[in-house]
Order: C-alpha cells, then sequence, then structure tokens
C-alpha cells in the first residue's frame, strides 16, 4: 500500500509547501514556497533529507493526522500543542508516527507558521516544478479532511528521538534592511526616524505580506506618486498611501507603485513571518557589503545545521511510567556502611 498521511482534521491554513517555484517572475508569479524557509532547513536537517522537500504548512493551528505505515516526522518553525495518541510530544525534534497512531496539532502558543515534516517528504504533484500551493495565484489550496498526501520512501533504521536548537525569531526584534530604489526619495530625517521608530505587527497580513503599525505617524515622500509600477520581490517594505508600511512576503504582487524605503534581509524575514499580532519590530539599515557578508554567514550555518543535531532528552515530568524506570543503581539496605 502506497505510504500516506491522512487528514482527518485540518486547521484553515494548512498547505503544501516547498521552497517555490523561482523563474516565473517575469510571467507574473511570484516564487511562492514556505513562509518561513528557515523552518524547511530546521526539518530536513533533523530528518537528514534534501532541503527541497515539501512538509505540511500550519498557519496558526494544525490538524489531526493518521500515518498508513509506521512514519518519522519533525516539528519546526511555530510552537504548536502536538500530541501522538493523547501523550504531548515536543517540538523542533523528530518522532516516530506508528501507523494508525493520531497525531493532533493544535494553536500555535508562539509565533505563526508551523511546519510538520515527513520522512521521506510530501510527494503531491507538482505544479511548474513544485510542490508548493501559492494561494493568491490559485494554485492549489488550502488541504481539507479525508485528504490523503503520498509520502516518499523513507529508511526504517532512520533515527528518531533528535532535536534542535531553532534559531530565536518568534517574537519580533531587530530586522536588517538594505536600500531600495526609492530609498533617496524619503528626506534623510524620514529615514532617520524609521530606524528609530518601534513597530507593531498589525492583525491584517497573510502569505503576500505583513502590515506594520510605527509608534507614532506614518512616513512620507513628496515624490512618492510619481513612481511607477516596477518589479518588487518578498522583503520589499512598501509605505502605503498613509504612510503606513507594508512588508513583502512570499506570495507578494510581482510589481507596485507604492514607494519602498527598504528591503528586508532575506536572512530576518522569518523574523518577520513569525511575529504574532502585537509584537514589536526595529529596523537597522545595512551597507550592501555588510548585508552580503550577513546573508552567506547564514547560508554557511544553514549548511551547518545537521552538525547541530542532538539526542532529545526526556523530560522526567513528561515520562508517564518513570517509575518504571530503574533510576538509581546500586541501592542497599544501607547496613554496608556500618560494616565499612
Amino acid at each position: 500500500m502506497t505510504r500516506a498521511l491522512i487528514l482527518r482534521k485540518a486547521g484553515p491554513g494548512v498547505t503544501v509547501q516547498d521552497t517555490g517555484r523561482p523563474g516565473y517572475l517575469a510571467f507574473g508569479l511570484s516564487r511562492g514556497g514556505a513562509a518561513d524557509r528557515l523552518a524547511l532547513a530546521e526539518g530536513a536537517a533533523l530528518l537528514g533529507q534534501d532541503t527541497g522537500f515539501a512538509a505540511l504548512e500550519m498557519a496558526g493551528a494544525g490538524g489531526e493526522f493518521e500515518a498508513t505505515d509506521d512514519m518519522r516526522i519533525a516539528l519546526t518553525g511555530a510552537v504548536m500543542r502536538a500530541h501522538i495518541d493523547g501523550t504531548a510530544i515536543q517540538w523542533n525534534a523528530i518522532h516516530r508516527l506508528p501507523i494508525g497512531a493520531r497525531l493532533t496539532i493544535g494553536a500555535a502558543t508562539r509565533g505563526v507558521y508551523g511546519y510538520l515534516h515527513v520522512g521521506g517528504g510530501v510527494q503531491t504533484q507538482p505544479k511548474l516544478g513544485a510542490r508548493s500551493a501559492h494561494l493568491a495565484a490559485g494554485i492549489d489550496a488550502p488541504l481539507t479532511p479525508g485528504t490523503h498526501l503520498p509520502i516518499g520512501p523513507d529508511s526504517k533504521a532512520a533515527p528518531v528521538g533528535l532535536r534542535l536548537t531553532p534559531e530565536p525569531r518568534l517574537d519580533g526584534g531587530l530586522i536588517r534592511v538594505v536600500p531600495s530604489l526609492q530609498t533617496n526619495v524619503f528626506a534623510p530625517a524620514e529615514r532617520d526616524r524609521f530606524e528609530a521608530t518601534t513597530f507593531r505587527r498589525d492583525a491584517r497580513g497573510n502569505r503576500m505580506g505583513a502590515r506594520i503599525l510605527p509608534d507614532g505617524q506614518g512616513f512620507h515622500t513628496e515624490t512618492g506618486l510619481t513612481v511607477l509600477s516596477e518589479v518588487i520581490v518578498p522583503g520589499d517594505i512598501q509605505i502605503t498611501g498613509d504612510g503606513t508600511p507594508f512588508i513583502l512576503l512570499s506570495e507578494c504582487q510581482t510589481t507596485g507603485g507604492y514607494p519602498r524605503i527598504g528591503s528586508v534581509l532575506p536572512c530576518d524575514l522569518p523574523r518577520v513571518v513569525q511575529a504574532a499580532p502585537g509584537a514589536t519590530f526595529r529596523f537597522q539599515f545595512l551597507l550592501l557589503e555588510d548585508a552580503v557578508a550577513v546573508e552567506t554567514a547564514e547560508a554557511q550555518r544553514r549548511a551547518r545545521l545537521h552538525t547541530t543535531v542532538e539526542p532529545l532528552i526526556r523530560n522526567p515530568h513528561d515520562i508517564a511510567d518513570l517509575l518504571a524506570y530503574q533510576l538509581i543503581d546500586g541501592a542497599t539496605a544501607g547496613d554496608d556502611l556500618e560494616r565499612a
């Protein structure tokens, strides 16, 4: 029988995602793919497989899943409550999902986008060279209960019981940016104020972009209305007509005419997408050469993620049959101490 993961219940934002489909920008299709690509890399490092394997992205909440074969699963990204047949399991770790067992993933307790990876990867039919759903473009849709997701082969001897420590990114923080094509149309005082301002993630946002609200008035430029529509990419920070910044994300449109005050470094985009409404940001401009050095260092760190995987040490509080373990070796009646 074909290996499959069956969705018994599904939250409203569960989709298949991989690294997206580059090469179609000229045709009006942005790359798309996982909102938090770092989470894909972490899952691949845990399972010891290629970063191009597709996983399930869960926006805000997960669902209930059943395996038709013994499988390895890994959980990364936003932290969500997870259980296998009622037993709590740890996030950012690998676990065994036995045949017929129920994996239940609840709402996010920190962050926005959680990821469920399976050993062998989700093997749905590729479209335009990728398996990822691109909701804005109408390529596939959120998954619904009853869906059977084909899963690729995985070694029966592959390890479980491993974990990694994720890069902190679930609570906002400092976001590094480089100047964009329209940065200089903003007066120096406006650019300085942009760096000095604290922003708060608005509740309005999706895979296309995130609206962030400044602590104070918005940002304006006299020449903003003269900007022609041109190519835009994820990370661009558009300043909309009311002066509010909007950070473009994985499913953003391919052209736009709002002035861009800067562009977020790709390695800092996961910090933007994982910030829940109310989380705060600050921005820092970097010179292009400094930004390249930061991105190079991050690429090297991701390439070494597999070396940071370590055994999962179980918390005694979470071990239901703790008393069945021999916790003390060499216990005696105590009279041997008197004889000594």
